[in-house]
This record gives structure tokens, C-alpha cells and sequence, in this order.
């Protein structure tokens, strides 16, 4: 139950972020569980082995590496998912700190419930 509603929450963290960040379009709530679904896919198989592969190089950069991996799979999804866009490197990475945010937020309303 807890893994629906976190589905759920994403999607409504992903509508939500379209709507602040410029250059973010998401056609509909479908379209943005989708999108959640798949970011969570992607980074889970894609992005794991990207952050496996450049460990190293992440722990040099403090984790800069890590956030870039996610913004190029934030890219990654809208160049697979239709009616999910996200218009350049800079759009994908104010979208994935704004989803992050988000995300946190809802994670500490639920927390205080």
C-alpha cells in the first residue's frame, strides 16, 4: 500500500513541478505517474550503473556526478515518455532539486501524520 502511495505522490510532485519550472510540460496526471514510474525504473537499473561505474569520480566531486546522472535521466524519460518534456540540461536540473523538494516534503507530512 505504501509503495501506491508513493506512486500517487510522485505523480502529483511531478504535476506540481511542471507547473513552477519553466521549459517542464506534462500533459495530464497519467501522463506524469508515468513519468514517475519511469524515472524510478530508469534510475534504478541506468542510473545504479552509471553511480556504480563513476563512484570514484563521485566521491572527488562530493556527489556532483550523482546529481548529474539524475538530471540526464530526468532527459533520458522525457526523450522516451510522450507528453512528458523537458526542454534542456538546465530545465532537467531545476526540475530533479524541485522534485527532490517536493518529494521531501511530502515524505515529512506523512511522517507527522
Amino acid at each position: 500500500m505504501k509503495f501506491i502511495l508513493e506512486i500517487f505522490l510522485t505523480g502529483l510532485a511531478i504535476l506540481i513541478v511542471a507547473q513552477i519550472i519553466p521549459g517542464v510540460v506534462v500533459n495530464g496526471y497519467l501522463t506524469a505517474l508515468i513519468a514517475g514510474i519511469l524515472l524510478g525504473v530508469v534510475n534504478a537499473t541506468i542510473g545504479l550503473i552509471l553511480r556504480i561505474l563513476t563512484f570514484p569520480l563521485n566521491i572527488l566531486t562530493l556527489g556532483l556526478i550523482s546529481f548529474i546522472i539524475s538530471v540526464f535521466m530526468v532527459l533520458l524519460v522525457s526523450h522516451i515518455l510522450n507528453g512528458f518534456y523537458v526542454h534542456g540540461f538546465f530545465s532537467a536540473a531545476l526540475f530533479a532539486i524541485a522534485l527532490a523538494l517536493i518529494k521531501m516534503l511530502f515524505h515529512s507530512l506523512e511522517k507527522s501524520r
